[in-house]
C-alpha cells in the first residue's frame, strides 16, 4: 500500500516534516520569486525590445528546465508515471497556450485580464469532476474566491484606458483556455494523489520533453520560428535573458508543483491569483504611481477574500480518491495481533489434548 504522506522537498529543502503553514510559506515564496522575476525579464524583452515571440521562447524555455532538470540529478529511469499520462498533459497545457495567444487577436486586454482572473472559480468546479479527486469545497471557500476574483478585476482595470470589448470567437477562446487551464492543474493534483511517489522534477520533465514537438507546428505555421531566429541572432543577448528568465521561472514551476502537491489545485490557483495583485501593487509603490479609490475598493475585497480562505473548516472537503477505498480494505494485523492470535490457538489445542486425556 502506498503512504499517501510522500515525503516532498523543494530543493533540498524539506518540507514534509514541517508545520502546514511553514510548507505554504517556502512554496509560495518560490513561487512569487520566480514569476516575479518572470514578470521583470517579460517586461524587458516584450516591451523594450519589442521581441513577441511567445511560442518561441516557449521552446527556449523548455529545453532550459530539461537541462536544470538533469543537473538535479533526475533521470526517466525514475520515473513512476507511463509516458502517455504525460501527452495528455502537454496536450492540454499547450492547448491552453495556444487559445489564450490566440484570443488576444479578438480581445483587448482588459477583457483578456477579466476571463484570466476567474481561474479559480473553474478549478474549484471542475475538481468535482476529474476522477480520483471528487472535491467538494465549502461554500466559505467559493465566497473566498469570488471576492478575491471581482477585487482583482477592480483593481486591475483601475486605470484601464479602454472599457472591455468582448468578441464572441474571442470568448469562445479564452473560455476554452479557462477550461483547459482548470482541467490541468486538477489533472495535475490527480497524478500527485493517485501517485504519491510522483516527484515535481518528473512531472516538469516529462511535461517539457512531451510539450517541445507540439510547440513546432505553430512556430513554423505562423512562420514565428523563424522571424524569431533571426531576430535573435541580430540580438543573441537576449539568449541570456531568455535562459536566466527560464532558471528563475524554473524555481516558480516546482514552486507551484509542490503547492499543487501539497495543498490541490484551487489553493495554488488562489495564490497564483493573488501573486498578479502583489506585482501590480509592487509596481504602483516602486514607480510610486497614484492610487485611485477602485484600487482600494480591488484590495480590500483581496484583503477580504484572503482571509476567509484562512478561516478554519469544520467539515474539510471530501475527496473519494483512492483514500476512501484504502479505509474500506481490512487493515493488516499487527505483529502483536498475530503473536496473540498464536498464542490463543496455541491454547485452545493444549485445552483440547487434556480434554482427550481425561476421556
Amino acid at each position: 500500500m502506498k503512504n499517501e504522506e510522500q515525503a516532498r522537498s523543494l530543493f533540498g529543502i524539506c518540507l514534509t516534516d514541517r508545520p502546514r503553514w511553514k510548507q505554504f510559506l517556502i512554496c509560495s515564496s518560490g513561487f512569487f520569486f520566480g514569476y516575479i522575476v518572470n514578470g521583470i525579464c517579460e517586461e524587458y524583452v516584450y516591451n523594450r525590445l519589442q521581441f513577441s515571440y511567445g511560442w518561441y521562447f516557449t521552446f527556449v524555455q523548455s529545453f532550459v528546465y530539461v537541462l536544470l532538470i538533469y543537473l538535479q540529478g533526475f533521470t526517466p529511469k525514475q520515473m513512476v508515471n507511463p509516458w502517455k499520462t504525460y501527452v495528455k498533459l502537454s496536450a492540454v497545457l499547450m492547448g491552453s497556450h495556444g487559445l489564450t495567444k490566440g484570443s488576444l487577436a479578438f480581445l483587448n486586454y482588459p477583457a483578456q485580464i477579466m476571463f484570466k482572473s476567474t481561474k479559480v472559480l473553474p478549478v474549484m468546479v471542475m475538481g468535482a469532476f476529474i476522477p480520483g479527486l471528487r472535491r467538494k469545497y465549502p461554500a466559505h471557500e467559493y465566497a473566498s474566491a469570488l471576492l478575491l476574483v471581482v477585487g482583482l478585476i477592480l483593481f486591475t482595470l483601475a486605470d484601464a484606458q479602454t472599457s472591455p470589448n468582448f468578441s464572441m470567437v474571442g470568448v469562445v477562446m479564452i473560455s476554452g483556455a479557462l477550461i483547459m487551464d482548470a482541467f490541468l492543474g486538477n489533472f495535475q493534483e490527480a497524478i500527485f494523489t493517485l501517485s504519491p511517489e510522483t516527484t515535481q522534477m518528473e512531472m516538469l520533465f516529462c511535461s517539457s520533453v512531451v510539450g517541445l514537438p507540439f510547440l513546432i507546428p505553430p512556430m513554423v505555421l505562423t512562420g514565428e520560428l523563424f522571424k524569431a531566429w533571426n531576430s535573435c541572432s541580430q540580438h543573441p543577448y537576449v539568449y541570456l535573458v531568455l535562459v536566466f528568465e527560464a532558471m528563475a521561472t524554473f524555481v516558480g514551476q516546482v514552486s507551484v508543483l509542490s503547492l499543487i502537491a501539497l495543498f490541490g489545485a484551487a489553493t495554488t490557483a488562489m495564490v497564483t491569483t493573488a501573486r498578479k495583485a502583489v506585482t501590480l501593487l509592487l509596481s504602483y509603490l516602486i514607480f510610486t504611481k497614484p492610487l485611485t479609490d477602485q484600487h482600494g475598493t480591488g484590495l480590500l475585497l483581496i484583503a477580504m477574500g484572503i482571509t476567509v480562505k484562512l478561516l478554519p473548516d469544520k467539515n474539510p472537503y471530501k475527496r473519494s480518491s483512492t483514500s476512501s477505498a484504502k479505509k474500506a480494505k481490512i487493515e493488516k494485523p499487527s505483529a502483536n495481533d498475530e503473536e496473540e492470535r498464536v498464542f490463543q490457538l496455541g491454547t485452545e489445542d493444549v485445552e483440547d489434548e487434556e480434554k482427550r486425556r481425561l476421556v
